[in-house]
């Protein structure tokens, strides 16, 4: 087997990030969010998941809004919602990046293109998405104290859970949908805990998986 050399080996400085730590020459699965132009608080941002081919040119240009019934649609949420939850979500993410050597991006209210989304960050603004996607939008603080007290690994595991069963967008408030607002958006969050054990056990059971990121 051939010995890497210094040539070889690609500092961490040179690989092309896009959107939310989109690694296009890496990748072989993304997330893509997608903010129509505007301010109306009721104008839906769509999350999309890309695997293989889909994968070319992610986020590269503007595209169509994916139809309600597309496989591929994770999540379909309100603008006032999404602004209620996304600059906490980047703010998590890029400290993320940053520990992981890439760089942060800045988040904006109407980027002009769809932004494409590291696989692992994706699955955890899923999660989150849904479960405040029919809640109040006043639960929505007490929803991310709860999501941020989840270790990634959690949440990775809880998007596993529930894309198997009810993954698609309109597949709204039945099974681990339900249960991820019951214990997310609904649960209360005491400080310094998060979570309740309660709340926790009946998510995660005893699995979780690991991924990078």
């Amino acid at each position: 087997m051939a010995r890497a050399t210094a040539s070889t080996i690609r500092p961490v400085s040179a690989r092309k990030v896009i959107g939310l730590g989109f690694l296009p020459e890496e990748a072989r699965h993304g997330f893509l969010i997608e903010i129509p132009k505007g301010t109306a608080g009721d104008q839906m941002i769509c999350i999309t998941e890309h695997r293989g081919d889909d994968l070319d040119h992610l986020g590269a240009w503007v595209v169509d809004a994916p139809a309600p019934n597309d496989p591929a649609l994770r999540v379909v949420i309100d603008r006032t919602r999404w602004l209620a939850l996304a600059p906490a979500f980047w703010d998590e993410a890029n400290r993320r990046l940053r520990a992981n050597g890439l760089p942060p991006a800045k988040f904006h209210k109407n980027p002009g293109k769809p932004v494409p989304v590291h696989p692992s960050l994706g699955k955890e603004l899923c999660v989150l998405c849904w479960a405040v996607e029919d809640a109040p939008p006043g639960d929505i603080p007490n929803a991310l104290h709860n999501w941020e007290a989840l270790a990634p690994e959690e949440r990775w595991w809880l998007y596993t859970m529930t894309v198997a069963t009810t993954g698609q967008a309109m597949q709204k408030g039945i099974g681990w949908r339900k249960a991820l607002r019951a214990a997310i958006a609904d649960n209360p969050f005491v400080k310094g805990e998060g979570l309740s054990p309660k709340a926790r056990r009946e998510l995660l059971g005893h699995g979780q998986m690991s991924l990078s990121l």
